[in-house]
């Protein structure tokens, strides 16, 4: 009778569980929350993952690699390319973090938050709305209301992730040579061609 196949716990030694929680962060591709961690390296305490977490992110730096590991301000880790690094070889990744027009819509947004929703439906056209959603979600924007609409700006998850100054007025003077769009690009309102493109990537 064949055996079946059965999940090993998570090793409870730190070098184990500081390769299972770099594992994950490779693996993930994008910031992880402590629980989430905790769940992949069998611990429950955050402050124990938060350990583990930030021996990861020390490591890394002693190395002098080109990829590190962030811990965001709300708590997350993240495993990311080093700015001077991402420039140069994100034309080789093949999983995009946003396709064009979301990205395009976020860039619109960075380049002249604060800014109202309504004003960057006017501009960027309906799908706007569905762009706005998804941003939320990724943490990559937030918002206030302000009387019918929101008022929207970046996060301090989009200055972290994508190696940009938390001062919005020096991102600002960063941030078209990040996104590899001027604003006059990011301005373009929503075509149902733009979709044609998937390898447009951010970062």
């Amino acid at each position: 009778m064949e055996a079946q196949a059965t999940t090993s716990p998570p090793p409870k030694n730190p070098q184990a569980q500081q390769q299972l929680c770099e594992a994950a962060l490779y693996v993930s591709g994008r910031p992880l929350d402590l629980k989430t961690l905790g769940s992949i390296i069998g611990a429950r305490s955050e402050d124990k993952i938060r350990v583990v977490a930030q021996a990861v992110a020390e490591r890394f730096r002693r190395v002098d690699s080109p990829i590190q590991v962030l811990e965001l301000p709300d708590g997350r880790f993240v495993m990311q390319l080093k700015g001077e690094f991402a420039r140069q070889v994100k034309k080789l990744a093949n999983r995009p973090l946003l396709t064009p027009g979301p990205l395009r819509t976020l860039s619109f947004i960075a380049l002249r938050q604060p800014i109202l929703q309504s004003r960057v439906v006017l501009v960027r056209g309906k799908l706007a709305y569905g762009h706005v959603k998804q941003l939320k979600e990724m943490d990559l924007v937030a918002y206030d209301k302000m009387g019918q609409s929101k008022l929207l700006r970046t996060t301090a998850t989009f200055a972290d992730y994508f190696n940009l100054p938390h001062d919005v007025s020096v991102m600002k003077k960063e941030l078209k040579n990040v996104l590899d769009l001027t604003g006059q690009d990011a301005g373009k309102p929503e075509h149902a061609e733009e979709a044609a493109n998937p390898d447009t990537v951010i970062g």
